[in-house]
């Protein structure tokens, strides 16, 4: 398993890219499909397209954790991403709309063998004209709510990062305590060292003036019993 500071960056800038690959082709052949076929592709285009999001939103959280001799060309790629995401979504918000007003011609449309007066055609194409007002306020609400659903992502991410770099600050706190500790530790030891030395050059000291006298009394007493 990568434990690279880049490792978990890298797996999401290639899981985007697959949903951007996957995307394109979708928006791309869109315009070959009938009615229906358009809207389902569209349907699935709007997943991947929060699924991407949902990507870049873990890019943006883990470029935090990379250093910063490299962090800058990470930068890049990540305004790639985010490039190609806000491009991808102008188009399928402009394909939306198209198929909306598609689908509202349509239905506007008087079919042969109906008057402008007949009842029936007219109630038809009031139905349809409202089924069109309703596909096109279904994906208007589809796209508020995957606006909101990116804020809340990034509002959450925005909290993830606080409370990594909050981390971060509690863990640099605890290692300088550590550090202090153990320079204090050191010092003590050193002290400590010292007063052993010296209370061995004291006992020395000591001992060398005890046998000195020994030594001068044995010659004084020698000295008086000759």
């Amino acid at each position: 398993m990568d434990t690279s500071p880049t490792a978990l960056f890298d797996s999401y800038e290639q899981d985007f890219k697959q949903f951007i690959e996957t995307i394109r082709e979708k928006l791309e052949g869109n315009e070959d499909q009938d009615g229906e076929q358009r809207k389902a592709s569209l349907r699935r285009v709007e997943m991947e397209l929060d699924e991407a999001d949902e990507m870049v939103s873990q890019m943006d959280i883990e470029i935090q954790g990379i250093p910063q001799s490299i962090r800058p060309q990470y930068y890049n790629r990540l305004k790639a991403a985010k490039a190609d995401l806000s491009r991808y979504k102008k188009t399928f918000k402009d394909l939306s709309a198209e198929l909306a007003r598609s689908s509202l011609l349509t239905s506007s449309t008087p079919r042969p063998g109906y008057s402008s007066d007949d009842p029936y055609g007219s109630s038809s194409d009031r139905s349809r004209l409202l089924a069109g007002t309703a596909l096109l306020e279904e994906g208007t609400k589809r796209l508020q709510d995957s606006h909101r659903l990116a804020l809340e992502t990034e509002e959450q991410g925005a909290d993830i990062l606080s409370n990594l770099r909050l981390q971060r600050e509690q863990i640099e706190n605890s290692r300088n305590t550590l550090e202090m500790a153990n320079n204090s530790i050191a010092r003590a030891s050193k002290t400590l060292t010292g007063m052993i030395r010296r209370m061995y050059q004291q006992r020395f000291v000591t001992g060398a003036i005890i046998a000195i006298l020994i030594f001068l009394i044995i010659i004084v007493v020698w000295s008086k019993l000759s």
